[in-house]
């Protein structure tokens, strides 16, 4: 860590904050255009570790049974043994790649906040000190955000209560009646992995799951984009794709339909001391409730900008607040996808070339512009 002095702001052209694939992703393409670390920019990650949100994933995902899993740009994954954690196989991915292109993450480095500063310069307040820099690459993701949704009675429930984020593996729930909540491709690995230990299990969600028999091909692809980049562009919180995509029905999928594993019930009405309860009279009695029920963006530290929209979200135009054209969104809305991570990293790394481009020309200072980034 490079304490650099309460009070003094270190100035640099571009921070990045967050070194998940979006983070390094943006940082690779900096580094592309002739940008040095440390000098010209600063990635600044608050994870114990390399490895983004991954590190952070319970050890029953193998890398085996990740989906979509793509290479960051300029160096592939090669080799690894699906029978690995995904969080070690992943990790140790991302460490490697720091290594080889210099990207020096700080870490573990807390942002507390980005405000408005002088001479057109954001302030990025931060647990090693105060940035003052000309642009911003805003890579923090979801993970620190776990949604948590309010029900009558969720205060008195006697028994466990936890969330995806903070999910142990299958052990824990052996001989334990368990209810997942959650309509997404983390609740069926849940609910399907959980089902092999527990007593029983209950799967509720809001809306009957729509299963996808057949690959992920480029047109599904297209209109789970369009509908994620129309919300951001509306200035609406990014939702999930899954309502587009469906789940797909893998063979353990099917298995777990056949055997009733995945026979869904309908989103309760109240929680009792002892389980859940639905208005007409039914009950069901559990143990633990896990709320496989995602995830917001991690951008409060963003709030002294007054970036977001009167629908709650912050509208953006490819990677660019529309707000604040200094601020770039990676891994935010229809870039939160791995493959899509990577496109907007060089994307934002474009635009704020241009953008400094602009300003060191009305500056006269024409011979030392930012160079776009070279794809």
């Amino acid at each position: 860590m490079n304490n650099f002095g309460v009070g003094a702001a270190r100035e640099v052209d571009v921070v990045v904050i967050g070194a998940g694939q979006a983070g390094l992703s943006g940082a690779y393409h900096l580094r592309r255009t002739g940008l040095e670390p440390d000098r010209d920019f600063v990635v600044l990650d608050h994870a114990p570790r390399p490895g983004g949100a991954w590190q952070f994933r319970w050890p029953s995902l193998t890398y085996g049974k990740v989906h979509g899993m793509h290479a960051l740009p300029g160096m592939e994954l090669a080799g690894a043994d699906d029978a690995r954690p995904s969080s070690e196989v992943i990790g140790e991915y991302f460490a490697e790649y720091e290594r080889t292109f210099g990207l020096r993450v700080h870490r573990p480095v807390e942002v507390s906040a980005v405000r408005e500063g002088d001479d057109g310069r954001l302030l990025v307040e931060s647990s090693e000190g105060t940035y003052a820099t000309r642009a911003l690459i805003n890579a923090t993701g979801t993970w620190d955000r776990p949604f948590w949704p309010r029900y009558p009675g969720q205060e008195g429930f006697r028994g466990r209560q936890l969330h995806t984020a903070n999910y142990p593996g299958p052990a824990e729930f052996a001989g334990q009646r368990v209810m997942v909540v959650g309509g997404g491709a983390s609740g069926t690995q849940h609910l399907m992995e959980i089902a092999e230990v527990a007593a029983e299990t209950y799967w509720v969600t809001r809306r009957p799951p729509v299963f996808r028999d057949g690959p992920f091909d480029e047109e599904l692809g297209r209109a789970a984009v369009a509908m994620v980049e129309e919300r951001v562009r509306r200035g609406l919180p990014p939702q999930s794709v899954v309502s587009v995509t469906g789940l797909p029905l893998t063979d353990a999928v099917r298995r777990a339909r056949e055997t009733g594993v995945l026979d869904r019930l309908p989103m309760f009405d109240r929680i009792t001391p002892s389980g859940v309860a639905w208005d007409d009279g039914r009950t069901v009695e559990a143990d633990v409730i896990l709320w496989a029920t995602g995830f917001r963006a991690a951008i409060d530290h963003l709030a002294p900008l007054k970036l977001r929209e009167p629908g709650g979200g912050i509208r953006v135009e490819g990677t660019r607040a529309v707000r604040d054209a200094r601020i770039h969104l990676v891994g935010y809305g229809p870039s939160a996808s791995t493959i899509g991570a990577n496109r907007a990293g060089r994307a934002a790394v474009r635009e704020i070339g241009r953008l400094l481009e602009g300003a060191d020309t009305a500056a006269g200072d024409a011979d030392e512009v930012f160079a776009p980034a070279v794809v």
